[in-house]
């Protein structure tokens, strides 16, 4: 059976792929910063480290006959805290430099690397955004996860390793329901809101989708090409007013009014230009284009998995 190393195992997402991995019998050996969260199991070595730390992280891709690497570590939604600190975007942009270079040379075969939707460029229509559209990463984690997708495609450049980048979401489960709050919640007013009947969709990612994609990208038959970018997301929006009543049911949200639409718009578009927030906060909702429909099209990443996971039916 393979052996996969995973970067970043101790986050959210990371434990979701590592429990994944051990229940299809794979050898993992699962790297983080903090302690191993999992307790014993004979198929994985915890080892307790930052990706940061270059000796350490190359010893284990030369020393223990890696097959696959899985890249989360230095990624957000619950790792880190919203606004991203400069010595958090250090971390994160230090990483790339050595690690695809070590693992091309360790010869793995794979490297699944976790991205951003926000390497997109601001969309004028309502048409869903595809792999192929134009780039324009403007966020302070959209240009360190776009700086990580070059780094990648300069180590395999000449090396028969094939890459996938995952352009990912914001992440959702039934219990982590911060980037779902994010969308309806203003903490200037301290409450959440809607515009109108809240009609209007947001595009997100069910943490388990995710887990499913990467197993497909492992058994994926023999004879067919994988390599390349995918769009990782729910096939269909999550209305606006759909998180208002999951959240309030399950009393997390509290009151909720009801907003004018028109004069938010051109508050967030003269906020948005040259703001902090919008640079920092990878949560930060852009009221100018909130009610827009925005989808992303994940059809490319239905050949690797179905994406039975949606807001109805996570866990």
């Amino acid at each position: 059976m393979k052996t996969i190393l995973v970067t970043g195992a101790a986050g959210m997402i990371g434990k979701a792929v590592v429990e994944m991995l051990l229940s299809k019998g794979y050898n993992v050996i699962a790297t983080d910063k903090a302690p191993d969260p999992f307790g014993g199991n004979d198929n994985l070595s915890y080892i307790q480290c930052p990706v940061t730390d270059k000796d350490k992280i190359t010893g284990i891709l030369n020393g223990s006959k890696v097959d696959v690497l899985v890249h989360l570590a230095c990624t957000v939604d619950n790792d880190f805290p919203s606004v991203l600190s400069s010595d958090e975007e250090k971390e994160s942009a230090a990483v790339d430099k050595y690690l695809y270079k070590a693992a091309v040379t360790a010869n793995v075969s794979d490297i699944i690397v976790m991205s951003t939707h926000q390497i997109y460029a601001p969309q004028k229509t309502r048409e869903p955004i595809r792999e192929s559209m134009t780039e324009k990463p403007s966020t302070i984690y959209a240009k360190l996860k776009a700086d990580s997708e070059k780094a990648l495609a300069a180590a395999l450049k000449k090396s028969s390793v094939k890459g996938v980048i995952m352009r990912v979401c914001p992440i959702y489960t039934k219990d982590f329901t911060d980037n779902l709050k994010a969308k309806i919640y203003d903490p200037k007013d301290g409450c959440a809101f809607v515009y109108g009947y809240g009609d209007y969709g947001y595009t997100f990612t069910c943490l388990y989708n995710i887990v499913d994609f990467i197993n497909g990208i492992l058994t994926c038959p023999a004879g067919i090409s994988y390599p390349g970018v995918y769009n990782v997301c729910d096939s269909k929006p999550i209305q606006a007013k759909e998180i208002v009543e999951t959240l309030r049911n399950d009393h997390k949200i509290g009151a909720v009014m009801s907003r004018n639409y028109g004069s938010d718009a051109v508050k967030g578009a003269a906020a948005l230009f040259g703001s902090k927030a919008a640079k920092t906060d990878y949560r930060y909702n852009d009221l100018s284009i909130a009610c827009s429909n925005i989808s992303y099209d994940n059809t490319k990443a239905q050949r690797i998995s179905t994406f039975r996971w949606k807001f109805t039916n996570t866990k």
